[in-house]
């Protein structure tokens, strides 16, 4: 539960950061709320949407493609970055047991821009030689330079291994490999959230296991502008078709338009 306080705050972090915190105070809202709400096709995405597209994305994605998988909210990390209910942030991630899990989805929002952070095998044993913990971090956008969030993703999994009373210190943190391959671009700057989106839909779908598989699978020639474009129609085209079947069961006959 949010408190009052650190809705005030988060209210205030708004106004210096509209892309991070742009509609928080629907975070405690239900499900059906979010989806009734954000049904357009607009290719930039605010916190809301994105994450009704990510649950209908996941929801759609067959049970054994997600089954080892797990992701965070979409404002976690910046939650977590700018210590704003850090605490509270850190034991939302607890909840969901994530080092059950073979590859966890961290979306990140910072600086207007979105991008994915990838945490994979953190379940598995420190000894273990044939698949130990390493880090994605895809970005659409590479001329802003994605690794200066490499302090901050640090200090963010030190903190989660602290949190889950984890052996694993700051040097086994330190050490763990963050890849940043050369995934394909974004043309403008409106697309970013819909190149996430997208890189967590192909991941899925066909994840690698290893770094060097994820080196050879993961390229600038991934896909196909064309085939964004395409997944973007699908996918707002099922939301809002969905969306549209809530809002008829839920209102009553004479709140309809006519």
């Amino acid at each position: 539960m949010i408190t009052r306080q650190a809705a005030k705050s988060l209210q205030a972090a708004r106004e210096s950061a509209p892309s991070s915190y742009d509609s928080f105070t629907q975070y405690k809202y239900s499900k059906r709320i979010r989806n009734r709400r954000h049904t357009n096709s607009s290719k930039k995405l605010d916190s809301n949407l994105f994450e009704s597209l990510l649950e209908h994305l996941w929801s759609r994605t067959p049970e054994d493609k997600r089954s080892s998988c797990v992701y965070l909210d979409c404002l976690w990390f910046s939650l977590y970055k700018d210590g704003l209910t850090k605490t509270k942030v850190l034991s939302w991630i607890k909840k969901k047991q994530i080092f059950s899990k073979r590859h966890i989805f961290v979306p990140i929002v910072c600086w207007s821009h979105w991008s994915l952070l990838i945490l994979c095998h953190f379940g598995e044993k420190r000894q273990s030689r044939t698949r130990r913990p390493f880090m994605l971090l895809l970005d659409s956008l590479h001329q802003i330079d994605p690794k200066r969030l490499e302090p901050d993703i640090r200090r963010f999994v030190l903190d989660i291994y602290k949190t889950e009373g984890r052996e694993e210190n700051e040097e086994f943190v330190s050490n763990i490999p963050l890849l940043v391959p050369k995934v394909p671009q974004q043309t403008n700057g409106e697309e970013c959230g819909t190149f996430v989106l997208y890189f967590i839909n192909l991941f899925m779908l066909d994840s690698p296991n290893t770094e060097e598989e994820c080196l050879c699978f993961l390229n600038e020639n991934w896909f196909k502008l064309d085939e964004l474009e395409s997944f973007r129609e699908e996918i707002h085209s099922s939301l809002k078709s969905r969306s549209q079947s809530i809002v008829d069961v839920e209102l009553p006959e004479d709140q309809h338009s006519s």
